[in-house]
């Protein structure tokens, strides 16, 4: 049907509610449209449709578009949320919110801690507990009165503080009235001579007041209000958790979940999970039952914050769970932590029993190389005094080991890193112009060779000669101990410092290496000897300036026997087998404290597993992980050139007596005093003996200077195995030519 129209479509008379659509639009053949004159009518093709189908139609064209239009939204969101810029916006957004969750708690707790005085109340109750002197309940009497100082105080500010606030509101209230009530009284009286009006003035006051309320926070601009606040507390609190907060699991990138749904990041979350899947602890799993962890809140002492390297955190345990449960079972609680078993630390503080204090390190943090060894730069000296660099703890931190008072033990298996800590300690007391340092490794190994010409004594070998020399040398070194000690009487003072040992050669330092030690002490004749000088020696050379290291692979009561670790101040124990050893090292207990190195693992041709890393005791403050430094055999023969170096340029006045020194030096007799019953002694430790002898004369000595006085004194430089030696043959025949030269001369004067 065709329907004309001049200005649209209309349905025909027998259904005027009919809707035509139009499907199709032309124009009559032979029509033409003009400018001015009236518009031909247009044709229209349409079907004529009913009511009901003319709904549905307009009900399904509706569903179409509403698709189209959702498709299209879709496509754009997955766009977006596909789009890895817009996927690292919101990581961000939810990353900044789960700083500010987190630094807002920090901050709470903060405010909480000094609005009760928790610090004062964690000491006074550990002192309640632990007092046992009266030391410690004058201690405990003075935090008690200090803190009852701080609430009196606090008390007597707040009411300061409020009396302050009423005063001054007060005030205002007073002023702001009194100008109110003079405003009005001058317009009503402007308002009787006919001046002004007071129903003017009322509308001003309450127009100001009306504008107050409006620029308020209650006002209809509150929302800037709360912006501005909202910035503030964000300015304050986000800071606050990026350093120190932990995370909520919401919050945490997807990609650091594995798809078990554990979290590498140790929040208070991660921890329970960890501790809720630990078998064996049936008190435990009840205790999660009743709701530990859930509806009952567990007691956070310290909550998980950034330390280090890694996170740590303190928890109170429930009843009948014991520290030393969690400790036994490490290995799983550090799988759940999604850790190695090196990387979690559970251990029991002293003072804070029932506590689990933990501390988690950042994965792969306690692997790959440490940092260059500090003293490797410059070229100046160290000092045995005051400590030498030695390794960095689990933060980060650079260790320094003390030398003087000190002793060392060190254990742990082949590959684990002994003897590279022991050259560490060794090089930096090398570069100490005063030190003497003796070296015994007995076994056939090369690790000490690069600093032999500096060393005093380097024997290896595991023969008898080898551990003979050892033992000699300790046994002179104890009977020095008489003579350190007479000089310190002369001196009037009670140890030794670096000023005396400058001042007196007497004093100079001595440190002795001891590697392989167990051949020493186990030796059959020597061995029960060797145990018992080097205990007196070691518990009487505290203040002597003598320091021992002993260095063993089998840590036992027989290759290292217990009345020597016993009063050995420094422990460090590798890579070690069983509990035993370890606790044969770090002293009795210390594994079942979580002082425990047998979570290590030694250099294997594998991997370098934990080398060079080791749980210390004594070297720290508090026992701990230490990883020591590192010096390849390079740098090992470079510190020995600049300690040579130092050596010969420092020239201390040395007064080992009250006798004076001889004007003349006799080169050749000086050397007799040297070699002594010897036949033979190498052209370094000749050197040193003669600067110990005459440090005036020979203190700036260097090797070349020795050998051209040999040469002029025709006395031969021999080889032996390497070794540059001086003969007491030669020298006595150098002696007999020269007196025969002078005795010529003198009778060629005479004639």
């Amino acid at each position: 049907m065709t329907v004309t129209s001049p200005t649209g479509a209309t349905g025909p008379d027998d259904q005027p509610d009919a809707t035509v659509y139009e499907l199709h639009t032309r124009r009559t053949p032979g029509t033409t449209e003009h400018h001015g004159s009236e518009i031909e009518p247009k044709v229209f093709e349409g079907e004529i449709v009913s009511a009901e189908d003319s709904a549905a139609l307009d009900q399904r064209l509706a569903s179409q578009r509403a698709i189209a239009a959702t498709k299209a939204v879709v496509r754009v969101v997955r766009t977006g949320a596909t789009h890895e810029r817009t996927r690292s916006a919101g990581r961000a957004v939810v990353r900044t919110a789960g700083y500010a969750v987190a630094g807002s708690r920090i901050r709470r707790a903060e405010r909480r801690a000094r609005r009760k005085h928790l610090d004062l109340e964690q000491a006074i109750t550990t002192l309640r507990v632990n007092g046992k002197n009266a030391d410690d309940f004058r201690v405990l009497r003075e935090l008690e009165d200090t803190l009852e100082r701080r609430r009196s105080g606090a008390a007597e500010r707040a009411r300061v503080r409020r009396i302050e606030i009423l005063r001054w509101s007060g005030g205002v209230v007073v002023v702001l009235a009194s100008g109110h009530v003079l405003l009005l009284g001058y317009a009503a009286v402007q308002a009787v001579v006919g001046a002004g009006s007071l129903t003017d003035r009322w509308h001003d006051v309450t127009g100001f007041w009306s504008t107050v309320v409006d620029v308020s926070p209650a006002g209809s601009y509150w929302p800037a209000w709360a912006a501005a606040g909202a910035l503030a507390w964000a300015a304050r609190v986000i800071p606050v958790g990026r350093e120190r907060g932990t995370l909520p699991m919401w919050a945490v990138d997807a990609d650091a979940v594995p798809t078990d749904g554990r979290s590498i990041i140790p929040d208070e979350s991660a921890v329970l999970t960890a501790l809720r899947h630990l078998s064996g602890l049936p008190t435990l799993k009840e205790a999660f039952k009743k709701g530990w962890g859930s509806s009952i809140a567990p007691t956070w002492v310290m909550p998980p914050h950034r330390d280090g390297k890694g996170w740590r955190m303190q928890l109170v345990l429930p009843l009948g769970v014991p520290v030393e449960e969690i400790v036994k079972r490490k290995s799983v609680f550090a799988h759940n932590l999604v850790r190695l078993p090196v990387e979690v630390w559970p251990s029991e503080p002293k003072g804070q029993p029932g506590v689990l204090d933990l501390w988690v390190a950042d994965q792969g943090a306690l692997s790959g190389p440490v940092e260059a060894w500090p003293l490797l730069e410059g070229d100046g000296p160290a000092d045995y005094f005051t400590g030498i660099p030695v390794g960095i703890n689990i933060r980060g931190e650079v260790v320094v080991a003390q030398l003087f008072q000190k002793n060392y033990v060190a254990a742990g298996e082949m590959g684990s890193g002994k003897s590279s800590m022991y050259i560490t300690l060794v090089s930096g007391a090398i570069l100490d112009p005063l030190v003497e340092v003796d070296v015994f490794v007995l076994a056939e190994n090369a690790d000490y060779d690069p600093m032999k010409p500096r060393l005093r004594t380097l024997r290896t070998g595991a023969d008898d000669d080898t551990v003979k020399a050892c033992l000699d040398t300790l046994n002179a070194l104890y009977a020095d101990l008489d003579v350190r000690g007479k000089a310190l009487k002369e001196h009037g003072a009670r140890a030794v410092s670096r000023k005396l040992a400058e001042k007196d050669v007497r004093l100079r330092p001595r440190v002795i290496v001891i590697d392989e030690c167990q051949a020493l002490f186990m030796h059959k004749e020597c061995g029960e000897e060797a145990a018992d000088v080097v205990a007196k020696l070691v518990f009487a050379a505290r203040k002597y300036a003598v320091t021992i290291l002993f260095a063993t692979p089998e840590a036992s009561t027989a290759s290292l026997p217990r009345k020597v670790t016993a009063v050995t101040s420094c422990k460090a124990c590798f890579a070690i087998g069983d509990q035993q050893s370890n606790d044969a090292v770090l002293g009795t207990g210390s594994y079942k404290a979580g002082i425990s190195a047998v979570s290590l693992e030694a250099a294997t041709s594998e991997g370098p597993g934990d080398v060079g890393t080791a749980m210390v005791r004594g070297i720290m403050a508090k026992p701990g992980l230490l990883r020591s430094f590192y010096l390849t055999s390079d740098e090992v023969a470079e510190v020995t050139d600049r300690a040579m170096h130092l050596r010969a340029g420092h020239v201390p006045p040395a007064t080992s007596g009250d006798e004076e020194e001889s004007s003349e030096v006799d080169f050749l007799l000086d050397l007799v005093r040297v070699l002594g019953d010897e036949q033979k002694i190498r052209t370094a430790v000749a050197l040193r003996a003669l600067i110990d002898l005459n440090t005036g004369h020979y203190g700036d000595w260097t090797s070349k200077t020795f050998a051209a006085a040999l040469r002029e004194a025709q006395v031969p430089i021999r080889k032996s195995d390497g070794d540059s030696l001086v003969r007491a043959d030669d020298v006595t025949e150098a002696i007999t030519l020269r007196e025969i030269e002078q005795s010529a001369e003198d009778d060629a004067g005479e004639a």
